[in-house]
């Protein structure tokens, strides 16, 4: 098995120190670094080359949103980022999911939750509350992602995958809901972030919610 190596970045260091040990007695994730604020990151990636940046979305230099920025667009092979947080429902959040974060972990989950952020986000999957993320795109409705939505002329099956992923399922439990080969919805997924012009499922999910394309009771049709 292919250790995972984790850089962690809080300014607490009780919470790095708790984070730390919680991962390291994880098997197959080994965290290589820490850092007290965002500015440290870059110079850290480069020389640690993690795989997944668990990041504190509020630092007092530079925040996760920044950071975020900075690390996407500075490096050209980055790392995943988990943005760590107190409250599910801070506009941070969103902000730093905007910015390119492959999803957020809230500080009070248990020891197992947290190994499975870290084990989801570094298999490239997104780690969201499909819940939170909504109440929080529902403030942020936004013309262009509409724009995007409607230029990507989705097929009807690919309409059918989007709602799925807006509900945070895993590709094989869409395969699953929609009597697909995983594979089928592999491709599938592949081409509506093709189609949307996003980097990753995060994105897609975003510009869903700020489009419209999906709200609260928005029925997923199979």
């Amino acid at each position: 098995m292919t250790s995972i190596s984790v850089l962690l970045v809080d300014d607490e260091p009780l919470a790095r120190a708790g984070l730390s040990a919680i991962l390291a007695a994880q098997p197959g994730i080994e965290v290589v670094g820490e850092a007290a604020d965002g500015i440290a990151v870059v110079p850290l990636i480069k020389q640690l080359r993690p795989t997944v940046v668990a990041m504190d979305v509020r630092m007092p230099l530079m925040d996760g949103i920044e950071t975020t920025r900075v690390i996407l667009r500075e490096l050209p092979d980055p790392p995943k980022i988990l943005i760590i947080t107190t409250f599910e429902h801070d506009d941070y959040v969103y902000r730093a999911l905007r910015a390119g974060a492959d999803g957020f972990l809230l500080k009070r989950a248990r020891p197992a939750e947290i190994a499975n952020a870290v084990r989801t986000v570094a298999e490239g999957n997104s780690l969201l509350y499909p819940a939170a993320v909504r109440t929080l795109a529902m403030g942020h409705a936004n013309p262009a992602s509409r724009a995007a939505l409607d230029r990507a002329a989705l097929t009807d099956r690919e309409h059918t995958v989007l709602r799925h992923m807006t509900r945070g399922l895993s590709n094989a439990e869409i395969a699953s809901r929609m009597y697909l080969g995983a594979e089928t919805i592999k491709s599938h997924v592949s081409a509506i972030l093709t189609k949307l012009g996003v980097r990753d499922r995060t994105q897609a999910v975003i510009l869903a919610y700020e489009s419209g394309f999906v709200g609260v009771d928005t029925p997923v049709g199979e």
